[in-house]
Formats: C-alpha cells, sequence, structure tokens
C-alpha cells in the first residue's frame, strides 16, 4: 500500500467533494473520522485498528480505498476479513482520482 498511496489526499479531497464512493454522502451531516492502513501484508492487524475506531465512532462506513482494492494482492482477504469481524458497512471503493499509469 506504501508503494501506491500517500495515505491520502486523494480520498480527503474525494470525501469533501462527495466524489466517487462518497457521493453517498451528498447532503448529509457526515465526518472523515480517520484514515488507517492495513496494517501489513496481508492484513494483518487492520481488525485491531477498526475495533478501537469503531469503539468510539458509532454509528459508521468502512470505505475500502483504491490502494486496497486496485492493487492489493490480498484485498479478498482483506476485505472478507474487515466484513466478517467489523459489524458495520464495508464500501468497497472511495475517490475517483486514479492516476494512469502508476506503475510505468
Amino acid at each position: 500500500m506504501n508503494d501506491v498511496c500517500i495515505g491520502c489526499s486523494r480520498c480527503i479531497v474525494g470525501f469533501n467533494r462527495r466524489e466517487g464512493e462518497f457521493s453517498r454522502y451528498k447532503n448529509k451531516d457526515a465526518e472523515l473520522i480517520g484514515l488507517l492502513n492495513c496494517g501489513d501484508c496481508p492484513g494483518a492487524t487492520i481488525v485491531t485498528r477498526l475495533a478501537q475506531v469503531n469503539l468510539w465512532n458509532k454509528p459508521m462506513e468502512i470505505h475500502i480505498g483504491p490502494c486496497i482494492i486496485d492493487y492489493c494482492p490480498y484485498k479478498d482477504a482483506i476485505v472478507s476479513k474487515i466484513k466478517s469481524k467489523s459489524g458495520v458497512e464495508v464500501i468497497e471503493g472511495a475517490h475517483p482520482y486514479k492516476p494512469e499509469n502508476i506503475f510505468a
């Protein structure tokens, strides 16, 4: 993830503009409460990290960013782990700002 995401101004801009998967929050009083990374391969600490965030921030939804959805070989395992353990809605996607030829 660290090779394709800086943690991540694109997610913040997308949320603030309510673009991409964040468009579901247009005309809603919603807040971005944090950005978490997966905790290294293969998503070793994501459930623990989300449990800490979820404890104080209910109700909430979790967006899985392009850094995982589009580039991570452990994507399916990470998404499955989050869905089964978090107890909140998990949305696969965030902002629409995907640079072309990122690995060129």
